[in-house]
């Protein structure tokens, strides 16, 4: 199964946008992330519904934040997609009234409610900002490095 990299790639050009002084255009986020213009249209569709970014048509226009990174968590960007599914294992359902079958799904379900409830505490715990300041970190020692 193809692992949805969504939320890492809204992240991504978040963070971008807040270092830009202009609007950045989809087709200049498609760029970055290798796709079309219309699947960012699509995907940065959510998250001005949840007024994380804003937009404005025609020429000059394009996306800008509309919160500042502090104001945004890892949780609130993964919401704003639509809440993709965190995990590709799951349960079967080929033999439903099979005993072991029931089990097994019962276990893996506990499992994964739990693991899923930790891992959507921790992105609530995470901001924007938070992820923009190990780039600045990581960019001066790449940087120091170099000199």
């Amino acid at each position: 199964m193809r692992s949805d990299s969504r939320l890492s790639r809204m992240l991504h050009v978040l963070i971008h946008m807040d270092k830009h002084e202009r609007h950045a255009t989809s087709s200049l986020i498609a760029n970055m992330l290798g796709t079309h213009a219309v699947v960012v249209r699509r995907t940065m569709a959510g998250l001005r519904e949840h007024g994380y970014v804003r937009s404005v048509k025609g020429p000059g226009g394009g996306w800008t934040l509309a919160r500042t990174l502090e104001d945004m968590t890892l949780l609130d960007v993964y919401r704003a997609l639509g809440e993709p599914p965190i995990f590709a294992i799951g349960e079967a359902d080929d033999h439903a009234e099979c005993l072991v079958e029931q089990a097994v799904n019962n276990a893996l379900a506990d499992a994964l409610r739990e693991a899923e409830a930790l891992l959507l505490a921790r992105f609530g715990s995470i901001t924007l900002a938070e992820l923009a300041r190990d780039f600045e970190k990581r960019l001066r020692a790449v940087e120091k490095r170099k000199r």
